[in-house]
């Protein structure tokens, strides 16, 4: 779930989305959104309906005003959860650009990367397999 806010600091008029909005003003909402809250899940929100526009992702957390997510406008206007669903998904990070230098394959959820005997100091490629997201 996702809940916009009119106001900066999660404050007039709400707009609660659990799927996906191809319009906040077919729902009643104007465009203009300072403020938003991320219940669950992650979410790609769009600048314009329809799913058009500038992309932004957000993750759960509170962002009280829109230079927390943006930065430059207060407008969107569609949104949509990301797929975080999928049996048969994998990441393989590289530390070398175009996939080469040494790699990593992952099939789970990783906080720590050093925990999974990866000591380099950056990533500068990734291949993302399967269904997940």
């Amino acid at each position: 779930q996702i809940t916009f806010y009119e106001g900066k600091c999660f404050t007039g008029r709400k707009l609660d989305v659990c799927g996906s909005c191809s319009s906040f003003q077919d729902r009643g909402f104007l465009n203009r959104v300072n403020s938003i809250c991320v219940q669950s899940g992650a979410w790609v929100c769009f600048d314009h309906p329809n799913f058009r526009g500038q992309q932004y992702v957000l993750e759960h957390g509170e962002y009280p005003d829109f230079y927390h997510w943006n930065g430059r406008s207060d407008h969107l206007g569609s949104c949509r959860p990301v797929g975080m669903h999928g049996q048969h998904y994998r990441i393989q990070i590289f530390e070398g650009s175009h996939f080469s230098g040494p790699s990593l394959e992952l099939t789970d959820d990783c906080s720590f990367l050093q925990g999974q005997g990866w000591d380099k100091t950056c990533i500068n490629a990734l291949k993302v397999y399967g269904d997940g997201a």
